[in-house]
């Protein structure tokens, strides 16, 4: 970015405005004139100063005198869309105490809702002398150099949608599927898509793109961040930029990078026209979002927004009020517990929802906005807060239930209208068909919905967000390839990412010729789509990995922003990717069309007749049902009979909801296994629905097997049968 030219002191007059809403909108004022009301919350402020940027980079400062609840505003006569503005904080700078107020740094409006430019991160828009030779007191050295000609600017946007025109999905919890996605690696290199549109939110809305997601049969995107964010300056240091996105700065912007039509006021728009496109082929789009930390990092980080406005008002500090509360792993925690900050995020989130149009958030890190003073706490504030809104409580709410801090893994803690993202389900499956388990009392609860964690305080199955991989950590395919992570092309030595894999690589570490190797792998990731797609609860899948996507090993790939993370469209030209494609969506449009399989109600595991026939039983290879003494011991083989006729709930007509019932088969072991199929009043015959042990899965379908027949289960596979008679 160039310097700003000369700095004009004068300019248009400052009328009053109003300290609500926050941000910048464009209003009419008095006498009916146009203009921009401009407004921030900025505590312990001694004086702001509004910057308005021309097309010359010339800026314009213009103080605002107004003070309301501590909130400075003004509306400007004549300043409308497109106009690109920041703001300077004046007060004490006093690092000891947490005071960091430095004018000579441009700070980006919190409430801005698109940003034009980059974060180059250069020595000028640290608050502090970053490279002061004492780095153990660099901190409390202020730099007085302008930072405004290296950092973005707001841009000031007209409100011009009202979403009359929209139809949200609405689609319920246990009908929900949920696809996790990079708007950017998602549609970089579809041929489909053309290529000025690739990358961007209007790649994302394409026809191309949105065909794979129908047929596919999703029922909603979950994208990884898109609010604006910014690079950290140790990978701009290496030649790498962030390429997840978890390093927000502006909650109410969306990214500029993924936009195809412009960034002054552009992009928002754009972002709009996606999610009109998906809600139209019936998709809903959630938000990952990222309200714990910002990327202003800890004491030692750049000077570019919430930092540089109240420093103490907007962040977690420690005792020693230099140093910041990590909570996070990032250098920084929001302080949620301040009113300003709780004000931040759910206006946010309200803005996302009802002029963004989007249906639903997952919070990264979740339990560190759940901390009160300092321990997680599920009467707290934010909590409170989300439950009794009246547009919050109606969308979807997802949290990663843990953070960093000491008690921050809080899975199965969060309360009725929270689902969450449950790693104990990815640890189980993980270990089951890499033959880790000591035994499947752990894998029973997964597949069945978690009673053990979430059958309380009125919360149902669909609580548990089913999962397997994630963008953090192997794809389904690096799963069955490695057993160690290769996260060399980070730049930091292999040190980042997690140890913790409980992965199998099927006997060679890496990509192979050998044909054995290669059908082992493919078979275990039939297992794995198949284990989660038929599990109680709500499937999440990550983009590419029913096509056998790769990373090469990397299993924290948040920083390539390359082919190592963009999905190759070309993989389903393989034969073998290509039976995987179309296995899921074998499986999903399964799971669609049997309600036995999105259960909306824990099972009961009774007796539901008088027959003695439970909604739910477990059966061991003999087709005998477990005992206790079965769960306690050494198994590789499960076998699930879920009831169709003791569905609970009814229809929209109140009628009973019925349907087919079925038993599933789970076999880890290396060797086949002659399974007794149980018979009456179990089943008078079974009907082969699907074998993953087949490579080509029109065989399997259609084969009947009589009740108390013995079938042949193929190595580290899974058979799917429908009760018949």
């Amino acid at each position: 970015m160039r310097p700003s030219l000369a700095v004009e002191r004068r300019g248009p007059a400052v009328w009053p405005g109003a300290p609500t809403p926050l941000g910048a909108r464009c209003r009419v004022g008095p006498d009916g004139v146009a203009g921009t009301n401009f407004a921030l919350w900025a505590g312990g402020a001694e004086a702001v100063e509004l910057c308005l940027f021309g097309a010359d980079g010339a800026e314009r400062r213009l103080p605002l005198t107004e003070l309301t609840h501590e909130i400075w505003h003004g509306f400007v006569p004549g300043v409308g869309a497109g106009q690109r503005y920041g703001f300077r904080v004046h007060g004490r700078w006093d690092p000891w105490t947490g005071a960091r107020w430095n004018p000579a740094k441009l700070l980006l409006d919190p409430y801005a809702r698109a940003v034009d430019g980059d974060f180059s991160l250069p020595a000028e828009v640290y608050g502090h002398v970053r490279d002061w030779p004492q780095q153990h007191v660099a901190d409390t050295v202020r730099d007085d150099r302008d930072s405004a000609p290296f950092v973005p600017k707001g841009v000031v946007v007209q409100d011009d949608d009202d979403w009359a025109d929209d139809r949200r999905p609405k689609t319920p919890w246990p009908d929900s599927v949920i696809y996790e996605l990079h708007v950017k690696g998602f549609t970089r290199l579809h041929p489909g898509i053309p290529e000025r549109l690739r990358g961007t939110y209007a790649g994302l809305a394409h026809p191309a793109a949105v065909e794979h997601l129908v047929g596919l049969g999703v029922t909603a995107v979950e994208l990884l961040p898109v609010h604006q964010f910014a690079h950290e300056d140790h990978l701009l240091r290496r030649g790498l930029r962030n390429y997840w996105g978890y390093n927000s700065i502006g909650y109410f912007a969306p990214h500029a990078g993924y936009s195809s039509s412009g960034t002054t006021g552009q992009q928002v728009g754009e972002f709009k026209r996606m999610v009109r496109a998906l809600h139209e082929a019936g998709i809903e789009v959630i938000l990952d979002v990222v309200y714990n930390h910002t990327a202003e990092a800890g004491e030692l980080g750049p000077t570019l927004s919430l930092k540089g406005i109240d420093n103490r008002g907007y962040y977690r500090l420690q005792a020693d009020a230099r140093r910041y509360a990590d909570y996070t792993g990032c250098g920084n925690t929001l302080h949620v517990v301040q009113p300003q900050v709780l004000r931040l995020i759910t206006d946010s989130l309200r803005y996302w929802v009802t002029e963004m149009g989007v249906d639903g958030f997952r919070f990264d890190l979740a339990a560190a906005l759940a901390r009160s003073m300092h321990d997680v706490d599920m009467l707290s504030p934010f909590l409170a807060v989300i439950a009794q809104d009246p547009v919050l409580r109606r969308v979807k709410l997802i949290a990663e239930p843990w953070d960093v801090g000491n008690g921050g893994y809080q899975v199965g803690a969060f309360p009725p209208l929270w689902t969450e993202w449950n790693d104990r389900y990815r640890d189980a499956v993980r270990d089951f068909w890499r033959g880790a388990l000591p035994d499947v009392r752990d894998l029973g609860y997964r597949l069945s919905g978690s009673s053990d964690l979430y059958a309380w305080g009125g919360r149902r199955p669909y609580a548990s967000v089913n999962f397997i991989t994630a963008h953090d950590g192997f794809t389904l395919r690096d799963l069955v390839t490695y057993e160690r992570k290769h996260n060399e092309p980070n730049g930091e030595g292999n040190r980042d990412g997690t140890n913790d894999n409980r992965s199998w690589n099927c006997g060679t570490e890496g990509e192979t010729d050998d044909p054995e190797v290669n059908a082992l792998r493919l078979r275990q990731l039939r297992n794995l789509l198949t284990t989660l797609l038929l599990s109680t609860g709500v499937p999440m899948l990550v983009a590419g990995d029913e096509m056998g996507r790769t990373q090469g090993g990397n299993n924290n790939a948040y920083c390539q922003d390359d082919e190592t993370s963009w999905l190759d469209w070309s993989l389903p030209e393989d034969p073998g990717r290509r039976g995987l494609l179309d296995l899921t969506r074998r499986l999903l449009a399964l799971r669609h069309t049997h309600p036995v399989l999105r259960r909306r109600a824990f099972f009961s595991g009774r007796p539901q007749g008088a027959d003695g026939l439970r909604d739910l039983a477990w059966f061991t290879a003999e087709g005998t049902e477990m005992t206790e003494g079965d769960w306690y011991s050494p198994t590789s083989t499960l076998g699930l009979y879920l009831s169709g006729r003791d569905i609970p709930g009814r229809d929209a007509r109140g009628e009973q909801i019925t349907d087919d019932s079925f038993l599933a088969v789970l076999h880890a072991g290396s060797r086949p296994v002659e399974y007794l199929l149980p018979g009456p009043p179990w089943a008078e015959s079974y009907e082969r629905v699907l074998d993953t042990a087949e490579e080509d899965q029109t065989r399997a379908p259609g084969t009947v097997h009589r009740g108390g027949e013995r079938v042949t289960v193929g190595a580290r596979s899974v058979v799917l049968l429908r009760v018949g008679g």
